[in-house]
Order: C-alpha cells, then structure tokens, then sequence
C-alpha cells in the first residue's frame, strides 16, 4: 500500500517565530491520521501548507492525491445559496448531488438556505461538498469543535461509514482525544509551539469498541491524556 502523503523534516517560521520544527509524517492510502495539539501549535499552518496556501522554510510535504476534499471548521457557505446549490458550485451533476445528499442525510433540505439550518446541518453541507470531489484524501481541520457531542457522533459515525465505503484516506485535526480515538487508525500528539511531533499511538479498537464508553476505548483515551499531561508539566 502506497503512500497518500509523505513530510519530511518539515519546519515552518513567520519572521522570527518559529511554528512547526522538524514533523517527519507518512499517510498511507486508505489510512486515518489525526494530529492532536493545542492552539497555536501549527495544525492549520501544516494543512496550508498541505494544500499548497502556504509555503514550507524547510523540509518537504509530498501528496500524492489526485483529488483532495476540505472539511474546515467553520462552514463556509455561501449564505443566499441553497443547500442544493452550495453543492452544485462544487460539481454540477445533480444525480451526484442527489446522491451525496442523501449520503449526508440532507434529504428535505435542498432548498433551505444556511440560515435555516442547525449548526450540525451546515457541518453535513460542508462534508458533503468535500465528498462531491471523490476525494483521494479527505482533510478535516477541527471540523467538529462548534457541535454538541451528540451531533458530533453522529457526524463521525457518518464520515466512519463513508470511508468504510469508499476507502479514502483521512488527515485531522483536533484538539478533542476522545474524537480522535474514534476515527484515527493512528493518534499523533503535537508539543506546544514551536511544535515537534511528540508520539504516535496506534488505536487498535474494531467497530464495536469505538465507543466513547467502552472499556478499552476508555483505557485507551486515559493513557494518551497522561501522556500529554505528563509531557506538559515535563
């Protein structure tokens, strides 16, 4: 299985201010990776830089995707668009429209505008625009900080099956361990700026134990929490 993206001996600084310091990072094609940091660690400077927005100091970051799909936090719809043609500015093939709405859930809500809709709405409008794209690499960049944990789930449960489905890979970043355990095939934490990658976890849990109550999930969210507190107070 080949590599959807590679970064080597990245670093990243704005004048003075050193941002990201040495991330060495491999995806493989099918694979989840979710970055774990706290604010100002760098998570959205790499993913610009991943997207081609901004430009590394040094290293390299490599993708190998053809099409890639972006999940930002904020929506990012146009607000007098319906549903329907947020979509179509996307791609315009209503039969595949019709199908990612269906997918997300969205069904009876083409023709609403953003206004009208829940919070947790417009984030399944906002997922649904990436995978009109067929992406190769879907980037989630903390796309679920603004919802309430059951609408949350709900929305990972989603994107879980969708890649079930259609076996693409996932790059995320979160702040939320117990939303990384959930989706990550591997947990990666970030150290405070200038940030360096500090240890991965492989998050070995089937289907039935991603479960934010489950035993081993629990067993597995308590030894990356003292993990990170114990490089904090380090």
């Amino acid at each position: 299985m080949g590599n959807i993206l590679e970064v080597n001996d990245l670093s990243k600084s704005f004048g003075n201010l050193k941002v990201i310091d040495g991330w060495d990072l491999e995806l493989k094609k099918g694979e989840k990776l979710i970055l774990v940091g706290p604010s100002g660690c760098g998570k959205t400077t790499f993913f610009r830089i991943v997207s081609g927005l901004e430009k590394a100091t040094s290293g390299s970051v490599t993708v190998f995707a053809q099409k890639v799909g972006y999940v930002f936090q904020e929506p990012r719809l146009f607000p007098w668009r319906t549903v329907f043609d947020n979509l179509k500015i996307i791609r315009d093939d209503e039969k595949k429209i019709k199908e990612v709405i269906k997918m997300m859930s969205l069904e009876g809500f083409e023709e609403l505008i953003p206004s009208k809709l829940s919070g947790g709405m417009k984030q399944r409008v906002n997922l649904a625009r990436a995978l009109l794209v067929e992406p190769d690499l879907l980037i989630l960049d903390e796309p679920f900080s603004s919802l309430d944990l059951k609408i949350k789930l709900a929305i990972m449960k989603d994107i879980e099956e969708l890649w079930s489905k259609y076996n693409f890979s996932i790059l995320m970043v979160t702040h939320d361990i117990k939303e990384a355990i959930f989706l990550a095939d591997r947990v990666t934490i970030l150290s405070p700026r200038p940030s360096k990658i500090l240890q991965t976890f492989y998050i070995n849990l089937d289907i039935t134990e991603r479960d934010i109550t489950n035993r081993r999930f629990l067993e597995l969210e308590s030894t990356i929490t003292k993990f990170i507190i114990n490089e904090t107070e380090n």
